[in-house]
């Protein structure tokens, strides 16, 4: 018998989104919840041969690694996960593997973010349920420049989607070629004050690494135009969240989306859950759902399933190097 651990499951759907079923001699524990203490992480996971993760939301260095000898199996939902200590999981005899993700949810979370910041729509929906009607104006995206830190893969869906409202696309990321606006008609900008300055909405879209933790700071948030928006649906280090704060007493940003923070799940008496900010329909909080599909989480969690079922007869799985 094997004992199979289902973290950070905080909908508790994962058991529904695939056949677990089909696992022999398998003893399924789900957790729901995502604990910060290493050493409880460690206490809590002690009875497992195979951990199945949710992407980040609950890292895995070399020191929780080394205290779990009974591991023999991390499973991580998406094809990368740079919360894995590779190198100490190889050290210590622990296969690492992923599944397939889709390519569309989060371009579409930051459209559904900017539209609702655009038109005012959850202070507009709030009055209208609390027995109100219309209560200001919104904003057409139409017309207007928006701002891409980052044009991978899904900056470059932002790229058609931000285009298809009729919307000016400009990008900036610290190694982006001219050649690559080029190709997808996207104005390049040499630096990051350069972009902010540019645009009416910044996105952002970039992999959170040493480079840039912190990259987007009061300097950049000084040089947002009037009446600005700014959304971060990729990784909430990216942003300085104190000098999001301060810009947004100053007006720069006059507003905010977020879905992504550097403590998740974002605790309750964070200074981000500004009251006066998010009742006033300036900053909008969302709990990361930038990739929380139902179709997503069918492919994240067959697959988990598949690998286990794989690794138990030995056949080759997808392993992450």
């Amino acid at each position: 018998m094997i004992k199979i651990a289902v973290l950070d499951d905080y909908a508790n759907v994962s058991q529904s989104m695939a056949d677990w079923s089909r696992l022999q001699q398998a003893e399924i524990t789900v957790f729901n919840d995502t604990l910060a203490d290493e050493a409880a992480v460690a206490e809590r996971l002690a009875p497992f041969d195979v951990i199945c993760m949710m992407r980040e939301r609950t890292p895995f260095p070399a020191t929780l690694l080394q205290a779990l000898p009974r591991l023999k199996l991390l499973v991580t939902s998406g094809p990368r996960n740079l919360s894995i200590d590779l190198a100490a999981a190889s050290a210590g005899n622990i296969t690492v593997c992923g599944t397939e993700s889709r390519k569309t949810t989060t371009s579409e979370m930051s459209m559904l973010l900017m539209l609702s910041l655009s038109r005012n729509l959850i202070p507009e929906t709030t009055s209208m349920h609390s027995s109100g009607w219309q209560t200001g104006l919104g904003r057409d995206l139409h017309g207007l420049s928006l701002g891409l830190i980052g044009l991978g893969k899904i900056g470059a869906q932002m790229a058609v989607l931000g285009r298809a409202f009729g919307m000016d696309i400009h990008a900036w990321s610290p190694n982006l070629q001219v050649e690559r606006c080029e190709e997808l008609g996207v104005s390049y900008h040499a630096s990051l004050p350069e972009l902010m300055a540019a645009s009416d909405v910044v996105s952002v879209h970039m992999v959170l690494s040493d480079r840039t933790e912190g990259l987007i700071d009061e300097a950049a948030f000084a040089a947002m135009r009037e009446k600005a928006l700014f959304i971060n649906t990729s990784r909430g280090p990216i942003a300085d969240e104190a000098a999001l704060l301060k810009g947004m007493q100053q007006g720069r940003p006059w507003k905010a989306a977020l879905d992504v923070y550097g403590t998740e799940p974002l605790p309750m008496a964070h200074a981000l859950r500004n009251k006066a900010l998010i009742d006033s329909g300036r900053l909008l909080l969302s709990p990361h759902l930038g990739y929380v599909t139902e179709q997503t989480w069918q492919i994240f969690y067959s697959q988990t399933v598949d690998a286990i079922e794989a690794w138990q007869r030995q056949e080759p799985i997808r392993v992450l190097n």
